[in-house]
Parts: structure tokens; sequence; C-alpha cells
């Protein structure tokens, strides 16, 4: 064996080369490889993106207002999420014979891992009336199962209390052709619009079934100055006066009404239909 110089090596092996000097370069990626793992990214973001929107569709969805109903604490054009699993419950009775204690639950086995419909709670729902409806309405609980509702001097009165309602502008009135006296049977709500003089809800078309209500008014994103949770209404008096007479003042569920658009035309006319408008998924009328 020689050296490079051409002189032999002197322990019969070749001698040491720096591997620098016989590396090949690493081969440059190809076009077409850069092309495919382009499009890779793309299909991995748009999967993902997918996933994140159909998850909050499970949770959320978003109305907008369409009517003056529920002035002035909800306005025409506002954006809204909906909660739709606010009031989802599950039935504990089917699990009853398997928990200890079979005698535990004296109540209906209605479980709800968020909160119960409340007193105050706006709501949108699928309304009762005589003609079947392709779109959800919007309004707020005021009565709750079990509770008899009726009107007097322009307030509403809950099983005899007075209901205080600073949130609204205008007395309520109840129409001799709507229902004015009434108790709200079990898995019922009754719903009354903010606009109390230009609203079709339940003096109209009777108590909400629960089963109808869509989900709770959540938050409102637009217009800019309108922006925050959707405020929820306490009322102390009547909570108190439930639970002196054995009501439960959160054991019904929310339904909702929707809102009017402008003021009946008539007396015996029922007014505009206002509407909830599903972004992306459907309108809602209020009426």
């Amino acid at each position: 064996m020689t050296h490079l110089d051409g002189q032999p090596a002197a322990d019969g092996f070749a001698p040491g080369i720096d591997a620098a000097r016989i590396d090949e370069p690493a081969a440059n990626p190809t076009p077409s490889r850069k092309a495919g793992r382009a499009i890779r990214e793309i299909v991995e973001t748009l999967v993902l993106a997918a996933l994140i929107f159909f998850a909050v569709r499970l949770v959320v969805l978003n109305f907008r207002v369409d009517g003056e109903s529920m002035v002035p604490n909800l306005h025409n054009e506002e954006m809204l999420l909906v909660n739709r699993n606010a009031y989802r419950s599950v039935d504990l009775s089917a699990i009853e014979g398997i928990l200890p204690g079979d005698d535990a639950d004296d109540g209906d086995g209605a479980f709800y891992p968020f909160d119960p419909p409340e007193r105050g709670d706006i709501i949108v729902f699928d309304p009762p009336t005589e003609r079947p409806s392709d779109q959800p309405y919007i309004k707020r609980i005021i009565g709750l199962p079990g509770e008899e509702i009726s009107f007097r001097g322009g307030k509403v009165m809950v099983s005899g209390t007075e209901l205080d309602e600073a949130y609204i502008e205008d007395p309520t009135t109840c129409r001799g052709d709507e229902v004015c006296d009434v108790v709200v049977p079990e898995g019922s709500v009754f719903v009354l619009g903010d606009n109390r003089t230009n609203s079709s809800d339940s003096r109209v078309f009777g108590p909400v079934p629960v089963d109808r209500v869509i989900g709770k008014a959540w938050f409102s994103y637009w217009p800019p100055s309108d922006i925050g949770f959707v405020p929820h209404f306490e009322y102390p008096e009547i909570s108190e006066h439930s639970v002196a007479t054995g009501i439960a003042p959160n054991a019904a569920v929310a339904a909702a009404s929707p809102q009017l658009e402008r003021a009946p035309r008539q007396r015996r006319e029922r007014p505009r239909r206002e509407r909830a408008v599903v972004e992306g998924v459907a309108t809602a009328e209020a009426r």
C-alpha cells in the first residue's frame, strides 16, 4: 500500500482520509416531495379545523335576533351564542335499582349536569303554535311548573306574588283572546317577551313544553357595543314565595318564544313575526 504521495504506509494499512472529503452531499428534496408535504399539512389543518367546528356546534349555536319583541334587552340584528346543552338532563330513575338506597330519590329522577331552567333565562325554542312554524322563537322564562300565572294592574303575578321586573319598560297586559290565567303544567314553562306590548308569547299559545327548548341564550357577540354575557335577572321575592309554598324555584325546564317585529296592527291581528336567525343553519322566528 502507498501513501497519497506514492510512499508505502509503514503499518501496511491505508492512511486515514478526512470523511468530509469523501462524503457525497445530501440529496435535496425533490419538488414533488415538497408539494406532497405541503398538501398533507393543509389536509391535517382542515381536518383539525373541521373537528373543532363540529365539537363547538355540539355545545353552542349562533343566532341572529330579527325583531323588536325582546327590546330593551335584546335588539334587532343582535348576534347571540346559544348553549344547546344548558338544560340537558339525565334520567337517574333508569339506574335507581342499581345504586344503594332505593328510596334516596324522592324527586322525578332528573339530574342536570349544568343548571335546570330558571326564571329569567332567555331561551330559544320551537313554538307550540296552531300553525307549525319552521323557525324557532326567543323569549324569557317567567313561570315554572306548578306555578299559577296571572296578570293584575299591568304586573305579572306568580302564584299570587307580584313579579318585580325592572328590565321592562311597559306594563304587562293580557287580552281576552289570550291565556291570561294558567297553571304551568309539569314539563313546561311560561314565557314572555320583554317588549310586552309587542310580543306574541305564552299569552297567545300557552306554556311551552320543555322538549321544545333548543337552548339558552348565553353570549352576545355583535354588535361590539353589546358584547358580553346575556344578563340573568334574579327574582328573590318569587324564590322566597316558592320555598314557602313548597314549589321548587328551579324545578322547571325552559322554553322560549318568539319576538315581535313591530307593534301589533290591530287587536285581533297577530303581529309580524320576528326571527332569530341560526347562522349557517336556519332562521328562528319570534312573533
